[in-house]
């Protein structure tokens, strides 16, 4: 088998210890080493030492990012899925797995995945912990919903959101409890003031001390964690590039974006298009594409491969947000979509083509959204295909018609 690496090695990468192997002009030499940063600045001494420059690693957890961070600028690094490295039966352990990797390394055998630059990586850990933290929120508010049953105040059925400047006020005066029903009517806005009499039924439950605790406590959390959210908007803002930032900019143009999404989708892929050949390549790394799984010409599978969950999951919340929007090529995609295959689909559907879309305003500096109207699929469809499609319906329905060329 042709030699593509003569001098390379591969590291089996643990909490507590990485196994190396180094394999240089037909020679191997393994070794064990800590995972302390004076371990792993010896690790980079001895790869150095041996005559090494390139070194593989699988991506198992957190565990191989400080060897990467402390080995990145003393060699060429790459970090492989794990699943693209199985094991020959019979060889599972440390030793062997750091020898296979430095085997299959050095025939070229080992595809790398995509690690981007320390401040984009940092950005990373920015806008996913914020994530995490509107997460948590949410889950914070899904708490005080079950609060609020268990005491039967029904001001969900009423508010849209109870966490708005009126349902705010109204949990804020149930934790004081000095205000009745109808007192309490009266702190909504002026654009419930339709729904004064519903509240006022809502709002008769029976509250006790224990739910009034419960209720602070709850509301305290929101308060710790939207000043902790607001925290990171503001780091997030201040790490980011000027590229990245006019970047954010024409992604907020597409449907269904906003700046937080943008900046989100700006820390996965970076600004540089040019490491993704094409828009399919980047949809298949996110996981935003249908599977193809296919044996002895039988379509097995077309389910969503493995990819960036962070992404995917922004560009499927993109896809829910965008079928709302009024006038626009995306949201007749999603209703077209959902009426043939439901609507989990359609959204996972217009996430791919959101990602389409950030993908050629990035390939090229200076290029916007440019919105092709609702009505695009109908402008490009076929006359005779869509009047065919119709008249089978209409037969299914039971409705017989004749077609009549209208008059001149």
């Amino acid at each position: 088998m042709q030699q593509i690496n003569p001098r390379c090695a591969g590291l089996d990468v643990h909490k507590d210890s990485v196994w190396a192997c180094v394999r240089v002009d037909g020679q191997q030499f393994t070794e064990c080493f800590g995972t302390t940063s004076r371990e792993l600045l010896r690790l980079g001494d001895w790869l150095s030492g041996q005559g090494a420059t390139i070194a593989a690693m699988e991506s198992t957890g957190v565990y191989w990012k400080p060897v990467w961070n402390l080995l990145e600028d003393r060699l060429q690094l790459m970090l492989v899925n794990a699943h693209h490295v199985k094991q020959v039966p019979g060889r599972k352990t440390d030793l062997k797995d750091c020898q296979w990797i430095a085997q299959l390394l050095e025939h070229g055998l080992l595809k790398p995945s995509f690690v981007p630059q320390r401040p984009q990586r940092e950005l990373r850990d920015l806008t996913r912990q914020r994530t995490q933290l509107l997460g948590d929120r949410a889950r914070v508010v899904n708490r005080i919903h079950k609060t609020l049953e268990d005491a039967n105040i029904k001001l969900a059925s009423v508010a849209t959101d109870i966490m708005g400047k009126s349902g705010r006020a109204i949990l804020d005066a149930l934790v004081e409890g000095k205000l009745d029903a109808q007192q309490m009517a009266e702190l909504v806005h002026k654009r419930m003031e339709a729904k004064k009499p519903l509240l006022r039924e809502a709002l008769s439950g029976r509250v006790t001390d224990h739910h009034r605790f419960m209720l602070k406590s709850l509301l305290r959390q929101v308060d710790e964690l939207a000043a902790l959210i607001e925290s990171f908007d503001s780091r997030i803002e201040q790490v980011m590039s000027p590229l990245e930032h006019e970047s954010v900019r024409r992604l907020d143009e597409i449907p269904g974006f906003d700046v937080r999404t943008g900046q989100n989708v700006i820390a996965e892929i970076g600004t540089d298009m040019s490491r993704f050949a094409t828009s399919s390549h980047l949809a298949s790394w996110a996981g935003m594409c249908p599977g193809n799984k296919r044996s002895a010409g039988k379509n097995y599978s077309g389910r969503t491969p493995q990819g960036n969950a962070w992404l995917s999951g922004a560009l499927t919340e993109c896809g829910w947000v965008a079928r709302r929007s009024r006038g626009t090529y995306l949201a007749a995609q999603f209703w077209s979509i959902a009426r043939r295959r439901g609507q989990e689909r359609a959204a996972v559907a217009v996430g791919h083509s959101i990602l389409v879309i950030a993908w050629h305003v990035l390939f090229k500096p200076g290029t916007t959204y440019s919105e092709l109207g609702a009505d695009y699929v109908e402008r490009r469809s076929n006359p005779d295909r869509e009047r065919r499609y119709l008249l089978s319906r209409l037969k299914a329905l039971g409705v017989d018609v004749g077609l009549r060329e209208p008059a001149a």
